[in-house]
């Protein structure tokens, strides 16, 4: 593993933020072809790509402190370390913060949804790069594939994830083979590495399912139908606490998500007629004003 990159002087280029700039840079990129195509103003695209990166860190970190709330409380300065971030806190923040901005903006939530959704689970699979990096303890339960992955070296070490889990309850055919406790340098499950996959190929299944003319909103179901499936199962081999019916918090969000994107692609398979949005004024592409002056 590898927290710590490099230093130039004082200052250290840690993986997982690394990755994380890498994932926004992308993300903004896609987003900007996507809007392009859509004739829609690409200083848009980035000012939603800026509201994507604050609200998503700060939503991200504030899930992770009140899931972790008893440590906040004995130690507030947490919230200020660059570690500990939730990805569903940051989803559910980012999407209200831009649906306000596209609110005053009259332009409708759907149409930039869509046309964020590629680069929205591409950019996932990238930040879980950096969470593989640095060893944040999104790794898995032990394994003994040849792909399993030490550990020992990340932010968070494989005792402190098993600590805090019941891993006889929910793995009892894995936790007899270690009956003094899961030593730090196991092979784990390189759970973030399968969320990459997984989310490079929902990435081109829905680069691929954009151009068809739907109505707004459509291709954002799909997305929140795969993530969620993605996001659900790989729970299965985590170390997230199970809240309810044998489920992780990140299963139950990803359960609605699911729910919400079938009801969603059920509303438009029924309702075939509607239009889709049409850009005009201050929200064309400068590329689109011009032939429109012409």
């Amino acid at each position: 593993m590898y927290p710590e990159l490099f230093k130039i002087g004082p200052f250290t280029v840690y993986s997982y933020g690394l990755m994380l700039g890498i994932a926004f840079i992308v993300a903004s990129y896609f987003l900007g072809k996507e809007f392009e195509r859509k004739k829609l103003d690409q200083n848009l695209a980035t000012e939603i790509t800026l509201l994507s990166i604050i609200f998503g860190i700060v939503g991200s970190k504030l899930l992770d402190l009140i899931e972790n709330w008893d440590a906040f409380l004995k130690d507030p300065l947490i919230a200020f370390s660059p570690g500990g971030l939730t990805f569903y806190g940051g989803l559910i923040l980012a999407i209200i913060s831009i649906w306000i901005y596209l609110r005053r903006k009259k332009i409708p939530f759907l149409v930039v949804a869509d046309a964020a959704s590629p680069s929205l689970i591409l950019a996932y699979g990238i930040g879980r790069i950096g969470c593989h990096l640095a060893g944040d303890g999104d790794y898995g339960v032990p394994t003994n594939l040849p792909w399993g992955t030490d550990y020992s070296h990340g932010t968070v070490p494989p005792s402190v994830m098993f600590r805090g889990f019941d891993f006889q309850k929910y793995f009892p055919d894995i936790a007899k083979h270690f009956p003094n406790g899961v030593p730090d340098n196991t092979p784990l499950h390189p759970a973030p590495i399968y969320e990459f996959i997984m989310a490079v190929i929902i990435f081109f299944i829905l680069w691929k399912l954009r151009k068809k003319e739907w109505a707004d909103g459509k291709l954002f179901m799909y997305y929140l139908v795969f993530a969620g499936l993605e996001r659900f199962f790989i729970e299965f081999i985590r170390l997230n606490p199970r809240l309810m019916l044998g489920l992780s918090e990140a299963q139950l969000i990803s359960v609605v998500m699911i729910i919400v994107g079938m009801i969603g692609l059920n509303y438009y398979s029924r309702h075939k007629d509607l239009k889709k949005f049409i850009p005009s004024g201050a929200i064309l592409s400068q590329s689109s004003n011009k032939k429109n002056k012409n």
